[in-house]
């Protein structure tokens, strides 16, 4: 699984999530980070929603391992990314910024179960 966090530099919200997706110790996954200020339309789409967070269908090539982390996306990266990988995401409710580790881990089993 992976989770896509629409970021931006200095958002304390930001920063708390990451934080503490990366606590999360019960759940294997790659989180990507993508900082909105390397592309207009991230960040016109979210400029005023950050933390963003995504469930991407889409795997790589190393899908039965657990990445704690994924580097962030710049522009040149991602910006060849296909319609179906976009179409493969799926928003996640924003959780509560006083939200802890199990709470948010609660949270995201329950939207893999589904």
């Amino acid at each position: 699984m992976r989770l896509i966090l629409y970021s931006k530099p200095g958002c304390h919200l930001c920063e708390g999530l990451q934080e503490k997706l990366e606590q999360i110790q019960n759940l294997c996954f790659e989180l990507e980070i993508r900082d909105i200020t390397t592309r207009k339309d991230w960040f016109a789409a979210y400029e005023y929603e950050v933390p963003v967070l995504f469930l991407s269908n889409h795997r790589g090539a190393e899908e039965d391992t657990c990445v704690r982390g994924f580097p962030p996306v710049e522009q040149s990266v991602r910006g060849t990314e296909t319609e179906e990988e976009e179409g493969s995401e799926k928003l996640l409710p924003r959780p509560s910024p006083r939200a802890n580790v199990q709470q948010l881990e609660q949270m995201l089993r329950k939207y893999l179960a589904n």
